[in-house]
């Protein structure tokens, strides 16, 4: 340890304090960065060497350009079959009357009548042998 009596939150303050401070007062500045020889952009084509141009000391602005250059290429705009999440799904295909009968005759099918289906068929016969109103003239009597 730098010094026996010193926590170490104490220690970890002034370090950082340390830190802070060479940052703003840097004890040896840096020398000027050399100009880093960079093609022109507009004789940039897909097959030349970008690298020069990720250089941490490229201006940003000169970086996206040539980047941007890079990108328009076609090459980099084919569709990868992949992109599932580019169709509209809100717009289906409507259903023809013949796909709907097929759907409900497999799932009479497959699952059998419903259990609504079975009471109406049940009630039916129960209504067809109630006493028929004859209207008026039957309350009449």
């Amino acid at each position: 340890m730098s010094q026996d009596n010193e926590d170490f939150l104490r220690r970890w303050s002034r370090r950082k304090r340390d830190a802070a401070q060479s940052v703003r007062n840097p004890a040896q500045p840096e020398a000027a960065a050399p100009a880093v020889e960079l093609p022109a952009l507009d004789s940039l084509s897909f097959e030349s060497d970008f690298k020069a141009f990720l250089q941490a000391k490229v201006e940003e602005g000169v970086k996206r350009a040539a980047l941007k250059k890079l990108f328009s290429d076609p090459r980099f705009n084919v569709m990868d079959g992949l992109d599932v999440y580019i169709d509209d799904y809100s717009k289906g295909e409507t259903l023809t009357p013949e796909m709907v009968a097929l759907l409900e005759h497999a799932k009479s099918t497959l699952l059998g009548p419903k259990p609504e289906d079975e009471k109406l068929a049940e009630k039916a016969p129960e209504q067809d042998s109630a006493p028929k109103d004859d209207g008026p003239a039957g309350q009449n009597a």
